[in-house]
């Protein structure tokens, strides 16, 4: 009943939370506005059916009021914009046009063609139309670029020109350099360098992406070959790396011994680190004797630590390594566990991809927002919202003369339009809800397989013969509310530091010194929190799938059962995590070697299949970061079985004695290195 009634409300909580702003999103959200252009008037260029079906550019009256490229990029330009079938190609301006519009009417028929639709009075005084804005000051040669009109910038003889001149009128009584153009259109050149070097990304993708692919399966082949081989060479990769670590640090022993005896006798080595002071040239504190004698001390110290721990820890850790052996067995029986992966990738991709069209819709949600934009200091209508079409017909040009109703940015000042931060917020927190139920059901998916495995009296014979479909019906049917319960918490947290986050962004510059402390220590906080709900999650996540029992008294079980055995927890978690590391380096670094070698054209066998690239860092990049990825996947199933079989190992202890009555249920292995003191009869629980 517990389980039902949480599985119930969360389910109608998430349902709430997405109909909520996914209609206000979906209703007031118009994504075309991230693709295509948008005039002042809100219509979109090149759009069917419209007037502007065969107008697919965007032109600006005024460049020089775009501060920069993103303001162009997002239409926030404080000018008249209007959609044009094609930008244009000259120099021209509105007052010599309409000085020889009698004896040059083709002048006049080109320039109009930039002017408001329907505009066709050159006779009115250019006071008039430049105060209206029915006709840009000027037009200036351009070309398009993201469907939108910017001066054909180029170079000669190392000056900057715009068809050839340096130099263009305004249409307001002046001339001006086109660096200022430059200026006005700041970052346009970066914009366009790296569309360059997108297109020559994108040309590279294209040519190697078959290569890419045999990359990320060369590196799931070995992966799975590195996790049989783990079965049976984890006691001795574990070995060889304490060792290793015992050996590195005596020979940093020795090294800081012989700089130390090396230094005796040179003049000022005898000197103390507190006679010198700070220096921010950290070799002078490498000729002190005092140096390496800290540092000796220091490695000294830690290596009698290491020592202590494997003799004391020794049982400890021959467990931990059993319990990585018996973990690359049960995975040998449940093969099918290694490509679970596949079905959180998709989850977690669905996920991903209603969060960004949802937000994307709420994005733009705005619409375009016009205010009186006045010379006069006095004016009461300055800054206030007005509609272009009207304007002209109210009494704000008599009151304040020069006046003009202008584009201010997209927005809007209705009561959804103030929150739609607060939407953009519970987006992100049911993106983050969802993600963590993906993940929380693969979790309990594979817990339920492996303790399955575990379980079983005659393995593999006693083995459900689909243990892993099983344990996805289970917990789709039984634990849904309990999965979605452990995610919410953890969502609510980290909801908490990506807001901390926003806030440090906010306030940085502005804040003083107790408020950054104050930032630092609820970031570090909460960090420290979702680290340890995120490990409670995942061991109650364990217990659900073994006992079918609700989140709460799962995550106190299994938080308990921990504690009475938190050495073993320790030594088991960083046995565990060194050799999956050291797994997903060889794995990445293995193969991206192999890529180096083959896409740079050294491997004489494939130089003439290797391809020719622009930029060979692009599929190598990917092909390691694809490898460490595949590997990660596969890992995590074995980091989640052996997690599994610790817990039930444990309760194993707890509940069994290895008598007639009560056996134990592990394998033959983990029952040889538990010893006779172990096998003494324990109190069952529970």
């Amino acid at each position: 009943h517990h389980v039902l009634d949480t599985t119930v409300n969360c389910v109608h909580l998430t349902e709430m939370l997405k109909g909520m702003y996914m209609f206000a999103a979906w209703v007031h959200g118009d994504p075309r506005k991230v693709i295509y252009p948008t005039d002042s008037y809100g219509q979109f260029c090149g759009q069917k059916d419209t007037l502007n079906e065969n107008k697919t550019i965007l032109f600006y009256f005024n460049i020089l009021k775009c501060a920069s490229p993103v303001v162009l990029i997002n239409l926030q330009c404080p000018t008249t914009q209007l959609c044009v079938s094609k930008c244009p190609d000259r120099f021209a301006t509105y007052i010599d046009v309409q000085a020889s519009y009698r004896y040059k009417p083709d002048q006049w028929n080109y320039f109009r063609q930039f002017c408001k639709p329907g505009f066709n009075n050159p006779r009115k005084s250019v006071a008039q139309v430049l105060r209206d804005e029915d006709c840009p000051s000027m037009i200036i040669p351009s070309r398009p670029f993201l469907k939108r009109c910017f001066p054909d910038f180029s170079t000669k003889n190392g000056v900057l020109t715009v068809a050839n001149q340096t130099t263009f009128k305004d249409g307001r009584g002046k001339t001006r350099n086109v660096t200022d153009l430059r200026e006005a259109a700041n970052g346009i050149n970066n914009v366009l360098d790296a569309r360059s070097v997108g297109m020559k990304i994108f040309e590279d993708y294209a040519i190697s992406w078959y290569w890419i692919l045999i990359g990320l399966f060369i590196a799931m082949i070995v992966s799975l070959l590195f996790l049989v081989l783990l079965r049976f060479t984890a006691g001795v990769l574990f070995w060889i790396f304490i060792f290793g670590v015992i050996g590195i640090i005596g020979y940093g022993i020795w090294h800081c011994y012989w700089e130390y005896d090396h230094l005796k006798g040179i003049p000022g080595s005898d000197l103390t680190v507190y006679d010198i002071g700070f220096q921010t040239d950290f070799r002078v504190y490498l000729q002190l004797r005092q140096t390496w004698l800290a540092f000796m001390i220091m490695l000294c110290v830690i290596e009698v630590i290491i020592i202590l721990m494997l003799i004391f820890l020794r049982n400890r850790i021959r467990i931990a390594i059993a319990l990585l052996k018996e973990g690359s067995r049960a995975i040998g029986y449940i093969m099918s566990t290694l490509f679970y992966p596949i079905v959180t990738f998709i989850l977690i991709a669905i996920c991903i991809s209603y969060w960004a069209v949802t937000a994307v819709f709420l994005a733009t949600s705005g619409e375009p927002v016009y205010k009186v934009m006045a010379n006069q200091t006095l004016c009461k209508y300055a800054n206030l919202t007005c509609d272009p079409e009207t304007f002209n017909r109210t009494n704000v040009t008599k009151l304040c003369p020069g006046a003009q109703c202008t584009f201010a940015f997209y927005g809007g000042e209705s009561l959804y339009h103030k929150y739609i931060f607060i939407f953009q917020l519970a987006n992100a927190f049911v993106f983050l809800w969802l993600v963590n139920f993906a993940i929380a059901l693969g979790q309990c998916t594979l817990a339920g397989a492996f303790a399955s495995y575990y379980w079983a009296s005659r393995k593999p014979a006693d083995i459900p013969l689909w243990p892993l479909f099983s344990s996805f019906g289970r917990a789709i049917r039984y634990h849904t509310g309990s999965l979605a319960f452990g995610a919410l918490i953890l969502a609510i947290v980290q909801l908490i530091r990506v807001i901390l986050e926003y806030l440090d962004h906010k306030l940085k510059g502005t804040q003083n010194s107790f408020t950054r402390f104050l930032l630092c220590c609820l970031k570090c906080c909460f960090w420290c929190l979702e680290k340890f709900l995120k490990f409670i999650n995942r061991n109650a996540y364990i217990m659900i799938a073994i006992y079918g029992k609700n989140f709460c008294t799962s995550a106190k079980e299994a938080f308990f059962l921990l504690m009475r055995n938190v050495v073993r927890v320790a030594v088991l978690d960083k046995v565990t995590d060194f050799l999956l590391f050291l797994g997903k380096i060889l794995v990445a670094g293995g193969v991206g070697v192999l890529a180096f070698f083959f896409f740079t054209q050294r491997i004489p066998v494939f130089a003439q299949e290797a391809p020719t690239l622009n930029y060979y860092w692009v599929p190598l990049l990917t092909v390691i970061i694809g490898s460490y990825l595949v590997a990660h996947g596969f890992f995590s199933v074995y980091a989640m079985c052996v997690d599994t079989l610790f817990l039930c190992f444990c309760e194993d202890l707890e509940r069994n004695d290895g008598s007639t009555a009560k056996p134990y249920f592990m394998s033959a292995s983990l029952h040889r290195i538990l010893g006779k003191k172990e096998l003494s009869p324990k109190k069952a629980v529970g």
